[in-house]
């Protein structure tokens, strides 16, 4: 489920880059992918050059979410839901499992691919499955059963599912930036429901709204894209219940949504750290999640309570 977190792109490191920057025309380019509008904005001399780059940066993050989708009946992820193997993973769905399981077990457990069965157990009620249907569903869930290996990937349980809705967007983003800079783009932004940014959007650095979590054209922050990667989640973005108390992130130990958290945004070095961590760090709460990115390089993070009380760390660069 695509979360549409941040409000807006705005056009926004030193003499010279600043200058080249501003003389560059502005060139943009969008297609669909992750049920959204994946869209990106460069600065570049040649128009011809700067749409060639677009292309493959959108065509990158189309094949991440053609591996990755859970409703694409093609997809290696939708596949391997269904038959609980999967031979020959893509290299790229292999590199994403090994990250999910890295940040499984560096938050104990709070980032978790295999809750896809409560997601489904609530979906289907529509609501809120009954204790019968919830427990079925709990006890798929955990991390340690899938396994992967170079030839194939395996759910250990019967009826277990994952979902990488929590990474695919951000390593998306990566891969697009990969590519922008293959052909040689100095300046852009991607927004593939997560944010990347190099070099500068004119005068300014790159800078995104992130959205104020109970007011839909609310601003909570505005940030800049100082070369890291940006991504949110909130529990309003796919909400099972009107009082969000039942939203689409779980805490795989107790199956129920998180408590504290309304929206989580966080900045790292890459779009797929961000994407999960994003994710992770509305499970834990604001506490153990600014505690771990203290410990992370080039971690910092905006934290914002259901009572709206705001928490963000040191280096967390908004906008003046």
């Amino acid at each position: 489920m695509h979360r549409r977190t941040f409000i807006a792109a705005t056009l926004g490191v030193t003499g010279a880059v600043r200058a080249d920057a501003e003389r560059l025309p502005l060139h943009s380019g969008a297609a669909l992918a992750f049920g959204t509008t994946v869209s990106i904005a460069v600065r570049h001399a040649d128009p011809k050059g700067a749409q060639q780059a677009i292309a493959a940066a959108l065509g990158e993050a189309r094949r991440v979410d053609a591996l990755m989708s859970l409703r694409q009946p093609s997809s290696q992820v939708w596949r391997l839901n269904r038959d609980a193997v999967l031979h020959g993973p893509d290299p790229h769905l292999l590199a994403v499992l090994a990250h999910a399981r890295t940040l499984s077990r560096l938050t104990q457990g709070a980032f978790d691919i295999t809750v896809q069965p409560l997601w489904r157990a609530f979906d289907a009620a529509h609501g809120v499955p009954t204790a019968a249907e919830h427990l079925r569903a709990r006890r798929l869930v955990g991390w340690t059963q899938v396994r992967a290996s170079l030839t194939r990937v395996v759910l250990a349980r019967s009826g277990m599912a994952i979902t990488l809705n929590g990474l695919a967007q951000g390593y998306a983003a990566d891969l697009a930036l990969a590519a922008l800079r293959r052909h040689g783009i100095r300046h852009a932004l991607v927004d593939t429901g997560e944010f990347g940014a190099v070099g500068r959007a004119g005068g300014r650095p790159w800078q995104i709204g992130v959205r104020d979590p109970r007011h839909d054209d609310g601003l909570a922050a505005r940030l800049v894209l100082d070369g890291r990667c940006a991504a949110t989640s909130g529990d309003y973005a796919c909400a099972f219940t009107p009082d969000l108390r039942h939203h689409h992130i779980f805490d795989p130990a107790s199956g129920a949504s998180p408590t504290e958290l309304a929206s989580v945004t966080v900045l790292a070095p890459t779009g797929l750290e961000a994407d999960g961590l994003s994710t992770a760090f509305m499970v834990m709460g604001a506490r153990r999640a600014h505690a771990l990115a203290a410990h992370l390089p080039g971690v910092d993070l905006l934290t914002i309570r259901k009572d709206g009380a705001r928490w963000k760390s040191s280096g967390f660069p908004v906008a003046a």
